[in-house]
């Protein structure tokens, strides 16, 4: 569980980078990706949670 923790605080670490350093490209970004349509979304997130899936299983 420890583990689990650990890699979720290094999620937020590592997207609070973005609006701490850049806020202004940070927000661009953000617009750019609310204007896309939702089933382009829905791919990105798919191929996300794959890749982070394939992962963690080749890694434990």
């Amino acid at each position: 569980m420890d583990t689990l923790w650990s890699a979720l605080a290094i999620v937020c670490i590592i997207e609070g980078l973005g609006p701490l350093f850049m806020p202004n490209r940070w927000r661009l970004y953000l617009l750019a990706i609310s204007q896309q349509p939702s089933n382009q979304l829905r791919q990105v997130g798919g191929v996300l949670v794959i890749v982070g899936a394939m992962s963690l299983f080749y890694l434990f």
